[in-house]
């Protein structure tokens, strides 16, 4: 809101003003008064209300409060409780006399003319624009915080159009409106008012290319909603029509919150005399938006799609994997979607190729898929195939170099809601893999950390994952709901719980027992001959450091305890530097509610039953969860992938607002 205005009286005419309603206005008393006078008194037409300031340690207070001394610690202010009806239908008089006399000195007036000009948005986060008396220019979060939400307008209403909805300045269809956040304009007054005053609408420029307002004239057609702030619109002069109180507009944002834009924008509108040179705002009101963020899903939301390519590899067609994953999906009761070979490009990586997530305000939530720069086979389907009707696009580009391994999704995971050292994460925090502690080596790319991070909501916490061949955490990480108060698991690759099991398998007589059984292209190995694996046994006290690391890391950023934390056992050996699985990765297995399809891990067979499965059965589903493993060796594993790698969730969103948290 505009500063105080002040307004000087004169003895030998009357002082016309314009005064807003609900925000006072000063006069001042003492430019011009008559010779001799001393106090004054002052009266008003009804709807105007006087408020005489002053300092009480330094002024004497009238016994009946009306004549006042025309001391400097004595202010006069008026304001106004609703618009006129009339130019000047409103008066202020002042009256001047001597200390202590009546007999008039000499009057002022003040002819004042009311004006309604209000801007409004959901300060209140119910969902609509009402009008609101406290601070509109600020953002607060919490449960007890205020401020309106922009939604990032990133789907694609309109099947005609190409692009997402940013991108159009000119609305393309009337659901559009339904991602944008109302705002409405209040221009009560006289008509003959607005000839000499206008309303403008602006946006500073650093906010310009980040929000779109569109000016609604009602009616069913496009025609009648026009972009009038944006990118190339820093100001719009408002076209009141005769009579019109109340202007709608809709508001869009632009772009997601990143390094250099911490979220918030705001938009004003300033009442402008135009009788004065230069032109003057003589009023200016503003609120304030905040960018709702990205937000990731983890394992123990509820599924509602998976997604799964079908190919054609070396080894023939992977049709049985989709078979069972069909079959799966129908366990979990979510639905299936099949990315073709022609849209895919044999590239079945599909968890590498984007991450799911969703946006929210009070007024609309919708999912949005964040494509990865990875950009290989699948690089079209999430622009071509997913963008759409409520169902947003978002995607950072590495500039100048080129994505690495790490800058794949599978390196790319959320934790469940934590809290840590009495801090809440309600959202969980974002785990992405990276070379720390290592000094060197492969690291996400910047610009995709800091996207995530400037988000706000769910913290990202970075893990070591290099010392991989792959690099990403989901080869050694993953998180299960479960059905106890603590509602979820971590599970960790361990080569040590592997080893030691092996050990008591050794001890009860079954040192024999071939690792690959039933797999007619791998070499098989007896329990023994794992055991006495000298070079084995250096590759798992090696990674078993390296995920020992990422262990205590976890715990001490996600307040975790060893009761939180499952040992999924899990042999490695190194190829150069860096590790790959010994066997299908048990924990790179997609989780859907209580259904867990875990790569089969062709353990030793052990009175008909694989010892790794039965160990695994036994760790999990005490907890309430159903462990189905699934044969994918071929087509993956040989193409140092697993299950995780070549499934896709989309998960449930929170039902946790994020603007009710303090991050």
């Amino acid at each position: 809101m505009a500063s105080q205005r002040t307004v000087r009286l004169s003895l030998k005419k009357p002082t016309h003003a314009v005064c807003v309603v609900g925000v006072e206005t000063s006069v001042d008393v003492r430019s011009d008064v008559p010779r001799g006078a001393e106090t004054f008194r002052v009266s008003g037409s009804p709807g105007v209300h006087i408020f005489i300031l002053y300092d009480p340690t330094r002024v004497t207070v009238p016994a009946d409060r009306t004549q006042w001394p025309l001391d400097p610690n004595v202010d006069l202010t008026v304001a106004v409780e609703t618009a006129s009806k009339a130019l000047d239908d409103l008066k202020v008089k002042v009256s001047y006399f001597r200390r202590s006399e009546d007999r008039v000195l000499g009057q002022s007036v003040l002819h004042l003319t009311g004006v309604d000009v209000s801007l409004d948005v959901d300060m209140a986060r119910k969902g609509k624009a009402k009008r609101s008396q406290g601070d509109k220019k600020t953002w607060h979060w919490g449960p007890a915080g205020y401020g309106a939400i922009l939604l990032v307008n990133c789907d694609r209403d309109s099947p005609r159009s190409r692009r997402p909805d940013l991108d159009n300045s000119q609305l393309t269809s009337l659901e559009d409106l339904k991602d944008m956040s109302p705002m409405v304009l209040t221009c009560d007054g006289p008509d003959k008012l607005f000839d000499s005053h206008k309303l403008v609408l602006s946006v500073p420029f650093s906010d310009s290319k980040r929000v779109g307002v569109f000016c609604a004239r009602g009616g069913n057609s496009l025609s009648h909603y026009r972009q009038v702030l944006g990118p190339q619109h820093l100001s719009y002069e408002v076209e009141r029509q005769p009579g019109e109180q109340k202007i709608n507009f809709y508001v869009e944002g632009l772009t997601f919150p990143s390094a250099d834009f911490p979220g918030l924008v705001s938009l004003s509108v300033s009442l402008v005399d135009m009788g004065t040179l230069p032109e003057v705002p003589i009023f200016t009101d503003t609120v304030a938006f905040r960018m709702a963020p990205w937000i990731m899903t983890p394992n123990t939301q509820p599924p509602l799609e998976l997604y799964v390519c079908s190919v054609i590899d070396p080894h023939g067609s992977n049709e049985k994997f989709l078979k069972d994953m069909s079959d799966l999906v129908s366990k979990a009761n979510c639905k299936l979607v099949i990315c073709p070979w022609v849209e895919n490009r044999n590239d079945r990586w599909i968890q590498d190729e984007m991450e799911f997530g969703y946006v929210e305000a009070p007024h609309k939530s919708f999912p949005v898929v964040f494509d990865s720069p990875r950009d290989r086979g699948l690089k079209e389907f999430a622009y071509k195939r997913i963008l759409g009707p409520d169902f947003g696009y978002v995607t950072q580009e590495i500039p100048f170099a080129g994505a690495s391994g790490l800058d794949s999704f599978g390196n790319l995971d959320v934790s469940p809601p934590v809290t840590v050292g009495g801090k809440e994460y309600p959202l969980g925090r974002i785990l992405i893999g990276s070379s720390f502690p290592k000094s060197g080596g492969r690291r996400m790319a910047k610009v995709v950390r800091d996207f995530l991070k400037a988000q706000q909501v769910q913290a990202p916490v970075e893990l070591y994952s290099d010392w991989l061949s792959v690099g990403h955490v989901d080869e050694f990480l993953t998180f299960v709901p479960t059905s106890d108060q603590k509602g979820f698991r971590l599970l960790l690759a361990s080569p040590s719980a592997c080893l030691k099991l092996f050990q008591e398998k050794k001890a009860e007589g079954h040192g024999k027992a071939l690792q690959f059984d039933g797999l007619e292209q791998q070499v098989k190995r007896s329990i023994n001959e794992l055991l006495a694996d000298r070079i084995l046994q250096s590759d798992s006290v090696f990674v078993q450091k390296c995920i020992d690391w990422n262990r205590e890391v976890l715990k001490r950023e996600l307040g975790l305890t060893e009761r939180d934390i499952v040992d999924i056992p899990q042999l490695f050996y190194l190829r150069g530097p860096h590790a790959e699985a010994f066997f299908p990765d048990m924990v790179n297995m997609v989780v859907l509610g209580k259904y867990l399809g875990i790569p089969k891990p062709y353990g030793p067979v052990i009175n008909g039953r694989c010892c790794l499965e039965e160990k695994v059965r036994a760790l999990l589903e005490p907890l309430g969860l159903h462990c189905i493993f699934i044969d994918d060796y071929l087509s993956y594993h040989k193409l140092l992938g697993e299950i995780h790698c070549g499934t896709n969730v989309r998960r449930q969103p929170f039902s946790f607002k994020w603007w009710h948290m303090v991050p």
